[in-house]
């Protein structure tokens, strides 16, 4: 390929889900952009590649209604219209209301003000959200897609970066953008530190088919072993994240079909019906992630680049997704006062805004997974005395759920549905 010379407001490194929802995010805030990734975009459309479905907060979808996504979603998104938290042992089937004295209980029904009629969230599947993302991205004039390569080599010439690709581009952008995942290459290279552990246990994610109606009903069932999601999907689905020991969730995804249905049904119990596994079983294992910075001269982190978290709370993706919000915001401020958006201010206002909301949700999802994997008595008569104390208290419940959705506090335009 003869090479080419382009160059780009930002170039961002990962064509993932929060890599292509920072690109969109970034035009909308007037910047030209360029999302490369090592694989074909189409190969991250297979039913194959990932398996994994997201719970999207009401505030952050309206981001993407105002970025043109959600529309491109239509028959792929199911609203979720209660959440059911349990606690339980493994030899309980599960069933509604939970098989224990103590449960907490959210309805979309009780929010209130700006959010009122709003779902708690939306549940999608990642492939679908990468389908959604990528056709917005290629209708953008502002957006240039390079797949199939990755950064060879670059130079920082403290105004803008100048960066060879793998397949022989020459390109040169004034910010770079880390979005490639827990893994990522740009954060090793700038020499950024992180702090990492596992959590000794790995999520088994299956979609599962069901009788009965699940009517937009999420179940989070707290076991010894971890959390036992069973979250809702369009149609009679729903998407499964059972939580066990790395032995025991790697036996779960490679076992015979036949004993995996045995197994599904002792633990899932009959409240929706018949039971069924459609297609691949994934297994992946658990762990936190927190950098010491998210930036450094002219790179920016973003989603799991710079934070990863436990799944429990569902706030892996929605963290990424207030990252773009939030630095789109910041973008455009500094683009209006007549600044580069690699000034050094704009990069350090970015991770002041996202350091503490992010170091929040990793405290506590770290603290729910310590306090609920475990089967010890004392422990769990005292959870289940917090959790049956936060569902007699409305202000208290109706809070905890629009902090999950996204709508506590002051949010970036985006998060508002308007433009940066």
């Amino acid at each position: 390929m003869d090479q080419k010379q382009q160059h780009y407001d930002a170039l961002i490194a990962g064509g993932g889900l929060v890599g292509l929802t920072t690109a969109l995010a970034l035009q909308s805030a007037g910047l030209c952009v360029a999302v490369i990734d090592t694989l074909p975009f189409e190969t991250q459309l297979t039913p194959e590649f990932d398996g994994r479905s997201s719970a999207i907060s009401f505030a952050n979808m309206r981001m993407l209604d105002a970025l043109g996504v959600q529309g491109r979603l239509k028959g792929h998104i199911g609203p979720i219209n209660q959440i059911l938290v349990s606690d339980g042992r493994a030899n309980d089937g599960l069933r509604p209301g939970g098989p224990g004295p103590h449960l907490l209980h959210f309805d979309r029904d009780e929010l209130q003000g700006a959010d009122a009629g709003e779902p708690l969230g939306w549940m999608v599947e990642n492939r679908h959200m990468r389908l959604a993302l990528l056709a917005q991205a290629r209708k953008s004039n502002q957006i240039e897609l390079i797949s199939e390569t990755k950064i060879r080599k670059k130079q920082h010439f403290g105004s803008h970066w100048k960066v060879e690709l793998e397949d022989g581009q020459t390109v040169s952008a004034n910010l770079l953008i880390g979005a490639e995942g827990r893994n990522s290459p740009l954060r090793k290279a700038a020499g950024i530190r992180t702090h990492e552990w596992e959590y000794g246990q790995w999520g088994v994610v299956a979609t599962i088919e069901h009788e009965h109606e699940h009517q937009g009903i999420a179940h989070e069932y707290f076991l010894p072993t971890g959390p036992f999601a069973i979250l809702p999907l369009s149609g009679k689905r729903c998407s499964l994240v059972w939580t066990e020991k790395p032995a025991s969730a790697q036996f779960l995804r490679d076992c015979d079909p036949i004993f995996f249905q045995a197994e599904l049904e002792r633990r899932f119990g009959n409240f929706l019906g018949k039971l069924s596994a459609t297609g691949p079983r994934w297994a992946y294992p658990l762990t936190l992630l927190a950098v010491e910075s998210y930036t450094a001269p002219g790179l920016i982190l973003v989603g799991d680049a710079a934070h990863g978290m436990h799944p429990i709370a569902g706030q892996g993706f929605n963290a990424g997704i207030r990252d773009t919000a939030v630095l789109a915001d910041v973008l455009a401020q500094t683009l209006r006062n007549g600044l580069a958006v690699d000034d050094a201010t704009a990069l350090k206002t970015y991770e002041q805004r996202r350091r503490f909301d992010n170091a929040s949700l990793l405290a506590a999802t770290d603290v729910f997974v310590r306090l609920f994997s475990n089967d010890i008595a004392p422990i769990r008569h005292l959870r289940g005395v917090g959790m049956s104390l936060v569902d007699a208290i409305g202000p208290a419940r109706r809070f905890f759920a629009c902090e999950a959705g996204g709508g506590i506090g002051p949010l970036p335009n985006l998060l508002r549905g308007e433009q940066p």
